[in-house]
């Protein structure tokens, strides 16, 4: 179903239950997937691969070209997966020719309105990202996280699985799995108990994690020292592990 004041270009992939709105521009290097809605003003250019059954709003722009200076025209992607709600105004950027060559959105997240995606940002599944969230270049997103409105994230930060940021927030460092960060600069405020519980975590699991970011980030021990007390005393915790390999694998630093 395509309005017959969308521009779609002949070279384009829809596919069977794909809704074009009015006014929309769909460029040829561009494939969208069984049931995937697109409303009324989107653009969408360049190599981008949209899933099934998303949903994405007006005034929308995505694989427009990174906004980096070093990029000079070279062929990059947008690959965006499954069950996507796009909000109003989000803007999702192409790759540049100084990362990974891939825009990627996973499948089942929430972006909404006015969110940005710069260039080469990896966000995983089930991510919701509130109201002008805004990512810098080569940033990552893990499952299920939760960006307030407002946040501004520093290039090449990670967001761990499950954390929580709060609106408002400057993050410059990366934010581990499982715990709660607001402030400019962000800090971290324990666990993201209520998540994880929203989430089926079991009280043994987040017992474990409490423990864990005692000794990490309450006890006073240096980081290292902590890493070390926490892999001896907690050994049976999937998810204490993760937090550990997380921290440890930081390349830009943990928030404190």
């Amino acid at each position: 179903m395509i309005h017959p004041t969308a521009i779609v270009h002949p070279k384009a992939e829809l596919d069977e239950g794909v809704e074009i709105g009015p006014y929309s521009i769909i460029t040829d290097s561009v494939q969208i997937g069984k049931d995937t809605k697109i409303s009324s003003h989107v653009n969408i250019e360049g190599i981008t691969e949209l899933g099934k059954s998303c949903e994405v709003y007006p005034f929308t722009s995505i694989g427009t070209p990174p906004q980096d200076l070093k990029y000079k025209g070279e062929k990059s992607k947008v690959i965006i997966g499954d069950n996507n709600t796009i909000r109003e105004f989000v803007t999702i950027n192409r790759a540049s020719s100084h990362g990974i060559g891939e825009t990627r959105i996973g499948n089942n997240n929430f972006l909404m309105a006015y969110c940005h995606i710069a260039h080469d940002c990896i966000i995983w599944n089930n991510v919701v990202m509130a109201n002008a969230a805004t990512l810098a270049g080569h940033i990552e997103i893990e499952d299920f996280a939760v960006i307030g409105g407002m946040v501004a994230i520093h290039q090449f930060v990670r967001v761990g699985a499950f954390s929580f940021v709060g609106g408002a927030s400057a993050v410059s460092k990366d934010i581990p799995p499982y715990l709660m960060a607001v402030g400019n600069r962000v800090k971290l405020f324990g666990l993201n108990t209520t998540g994880l519980k929203r989430n089926n975590f079991s009280e043994a699991a987040i017992d474990k994690l409490k423990k864990a970011y005692k000794i990490i980030f309450r006890s006073g021990m240096t980081l290292k020292n902590a890493l070390e007390k926490v892999r001896v005393e907690i050994t049976d915790s999937k998810e204490v592990n993760n937090l550990v390999d997380f921290i440890q694998g930081s390349e830009r630093g943990v928030c404190r």
